[in-house]
């Protein structure tokens, strides 16, 4: 399957403005591995906290949109999930390698290391320009609603 532009990805992700942190997937395996972006821009909310006078993009958000691409990934090819919601449950081997600033675009990429009943684990890494800006080892879990 190619991409998915923000209207299908609000149609998979439960996450809305201003906590969407993917713009568009450009690649999707399913089950194997997606690719996304989000256009870091500076009238998003988080950067008047985090700095005022040296925005920089808070690491646990860039954790957040890996884990957003993996929520894509781990869906059945249709997007359905049989009302499962996909929960982050662990983050392992976490690395900040620079700062993300307004105007970057920040690359996202996802593998799917192995699954378990209702367990997901992957691999993430961010990257601007080509260089490594954060990688880490996600693990989500599909929880039925209550």
């Amino acid at each position: 399957m190619g991409g998915l532009d923000v209207r299908q990805i609000l149609e998979r992700l439960p996450h809305r403005y201003p906590f969407l942190m993917l713009d568009r997937v450009v690649e999707l395996e399913p089950g194997r591995r997606v690719v996304a972006f989000k256009n870091v821009t500076i009238n998003e909310e988080f950067f008047q906290g985090h700095f005022p006078s040296n925005p920089v993009m808070p690491g646990v958000l860039i954790l957040e949109a890996m884990a957003q691409a993996g929520g894509i990934l781990v869906l059945p090819e249709d997007g359905s999930a049989a009302g499962k919601t996909f929960y982050l449950v662990s983050i392992e081997n976490a690395k900040f390698r620079r700062t993300v600033v307004p105007g970057d675009r920040l690359n996202v990429e996802v593998t799917l290391l192995r699954a378990r009943a209702n367990f997901r684990k992957l691999a993430g890494r961010a990257e601007v320009d080509g260089q490594v800006v954060a990688e880490a080892e996600l693990t989500l879990t599909g929880v039925d609603p209550a």
